[in-house]
This record gives structure tokens, C-alpha cells and sequence, in this order.
């Protein structure tokens, strides 16, 4: 085989993305979560531009991923079966030098959690009130997620997407239940909050992309089940956010949408920009249907001055639409 055909083969730029210690201290970093360039060249010692030029090669390998954050790009270790045979081979050729190297920059990685979770309390604090100004007018948060629970049945949530992920708390509390669990919202500020509380409830699988409701960042077909819980009622455009949770959903899996039944709080939109006051079933389940969702369940949460409602939703099986 000539030169020429060897560089062509993939596994010869596998090996080049490897061939340098700061790629293999990045892959181990964002093995165990994600991270922004930034807060690599923090932990490495390096400058920005050097990293990102680490990062561009690993990329390029497809053993990590990118993802924009507003001004912020963050890196997460990329799909598939390569990074896991790629681990296994440094835990069985990694020595005691290399193992040093390592647990330094796990040591240094503590500070970087440290200052995200100190930004994200800050963030958190200054609406902690007004959310709990909000919840002391409906049922008890445990009640409501118990009924998510039972909404989404016992089985595997497979790959999960929490659209307007605000906290991550969907992502907590179900991403034990899933293959994998993406977390989408448009706040930076939110994000910050999400990774922090996954990052300490060590949540698998689970990672977080700025989006927005109405062009999420994932293909057809993405997901197996899709959430929307208290975000609809900030949507201008309700049956458009619909649509697009529709649009990712493979045939057979499910949306629920978790909301307040119409109310009269008027001053709610002026003092927390909610853009609608709650929604009858009849509009949730016209939405659907025109998102090619069959409306499957509905369960209201009386007990406050608000009631809280579950929407689901389930787009039919590819036989089911060929036949229609």
C-alpha cells in the first residue's frame, strides 16, 4: 500500500489527534465533565489559543464534540463506541507517571467546579423567591413529579429532552431512567445553575445545550421521549414549540408537557413574563393533533389556587402513519 494511501486511512488521524499528552490530559478532563475552552486552559496551565488548537484537532478526530454557549463553546467527550475502546486502552497501558498526571488535573478541576457553583448560587438566589412565591399557589412539587413519573410510564426513557431545562431538575430527577438526557435552554445563566446541580448529583449520560424552543439544536427523530415542563407558558407562539418538540420525537415516542390550567393571575406577566395565563386541554390537544401527536393522557393536579395539568402526547408508530 503506498503513502498516500495510508494517510488516507482514519485510523492514521486517530492516532495523530492522540500524539501529544495535553490531547490525552483534554479527553480525561471532559471524560468527567463537560467543559469550556476556557476552563481547560484553566486547569492545563495553558493559553486559550493553544488549547483551542488541541480541541480543533480533537474535533476534527470526532473524540470530542462542540457546542456553543452563547460566547462560551463547551466540549463533551463525542459518541460512540471509539472514546470507550480508547479508555479502556490508557487504563491498561497507563502507568504511574501517567496516572499522577491525571489525578493533578482532576485536583485542579475542583477549583473550576467551585467558582461555576459559587456563579451559578448567586444566580439561583436572586429568583429562588419569586419561584417559591410561585409554588405556594399549586400543589406540592413532589406530588407533580410524582404524576411525571407515572405520565411517563415505568420503561426506559431511552434518550430524553428537556426542553427548557431551566435548573436541570427534570434532568435530576429522570436522567436516572434514561439512555441519555440533553437539557436545552435559551439562559446561559440557567445552564450554569444545571450544571452545577447535575455535575453533584453525578447524573450519566446526561449534558446541556443552549437552544432555543422554537429551532432546537437536535435532528428528526432525535428522541424518544421530550418534556416541557412549566415553559409553555412563555411561548409567544405555543403551537410552534409544539411542533418543533414534535419534529425531534421518533415514531412511538412521547411529549409531555407539564402547565398551569387557565387561571386569572394577570400579574403574572408583567412580574415573571409569563406571555400566557394557563391552557384548557382543548387547545393542548389541537396543538398536538396538528403536530401529528395523538393526545393520550391528561391529569389535573387540583389542590391550590392554581391547578397544575399533564399533557401527553405520542407520535404514531411509522407503520400507523404509512397506513394513514
Amino acid at each position: 500500500m503506498s503513502d498516500a494511501a495510508l494517510q488516507r486511512l482514519s485510523v492514521v488521524d486517530l492516532f495523530q489527534a492522540l500524539a501529544d499528552p495535553s490531547r490525552l490530559r483534554i479527553l480525561g478532563l471532559l471524560r468527567t465533565m463537560e467543559l469550556s475552552v476556557g476552563e481547560l486552559a484553566q486547569v492545563l496551565g495553558q493559553s486559550q489559543p493553544r488549547v483551542s488548537r488541541h480541541v480543533r484537532i480533537l474535533a476534527d478526530s470526532g473524540l470530542i464534540e462542540r457546542h456553543k454557549e452563547g460566547s462560551w463553546v463547551f466540549l463533551r467527550i463525542g459518541r460512540g463506541a471509539t472514546s470507550d475502546a480508547l479508555f479502556s486502552l490508557i487504563g491498561s497501558h497507563g502507568d504511574g507517571a501517567t496516572e499522577s498526571v491525571f489525578e493533578a488535573d482532576r485536583v485542579r478541576l475542583a477549583a473550576v467546579r467551585s467558582l461555576r457553583a459559587e456563579a451559578a448560587e448567586r444566580y439561583f438566589a436572586s429568583l429562588a423567591d419569586r419561584w417559591d412565591s410561585i409554588r405556594s399557589l399549586h400543589v406540592p412539587e413532589t406530588r407533580v413529579e410524582q404524576a411525571i413519573e407515572q405520565a411517563l410510564g415505568r420503561d426506559s426513557l431511552g434518550r430524553l429532552i428537556d426542553i427548557g431545562t431551566g435548573t436541570g431538575r427534570m434532568i435530576e430527577l429522570l436522567g436516572p431512567r434514561a439512555a441519555e438526557s440533553i437539557g436545552i435552554d435559551r439562559s446561559y445563566e440557567m445552564l450554569r445553575v444545571a450544571r452545577v446541580k447535575l455535575d453533584r448529583a453525578g447524573i450519566a449520560g446526561a449534558s446541556l445545550r443552549q437552544g432555543d424552543m422554537y429551532a432546537l439544536p437536535l435532528a428528526d427523530d432525535a428522541a424518544d421521549n421530550v418534556i416541557l415542563h412549566q415553559v409553555l407558558h412563555y411561548a409567544q407562539a405555543p403551537a410552534a414549540a409544539i411542533a418543533e418538540a414534535s419534529r425531534i420525537l421518533r415514531p412511538g415516542g412521547q411529549l409531555l408537557i407539564v402547565d398551569f390550567a387557565p387561571h386569572e393571575r394577570e400579574e403574572f406577566r408583567e412580574s415573571d413574563a409569563h406571555a400566557r395565563l394557563g391552557f384548557a386541554d382543548d387547545a393542548i390537544h389541537g396543538w398536538m393533533a396538528a403536530a401529528g401527536l395523538e393526545p393520550d393522557y391528561t391529569q389535573h393536579l387540583e389542590g391550590g389556587e392554581l391547578t397544575v395539568t399533564l399533557w401527553r402526547g405520542t407520535k404514531p408508530a411509522q407503520a400507523e402513519r404509512i397506513a394513514a
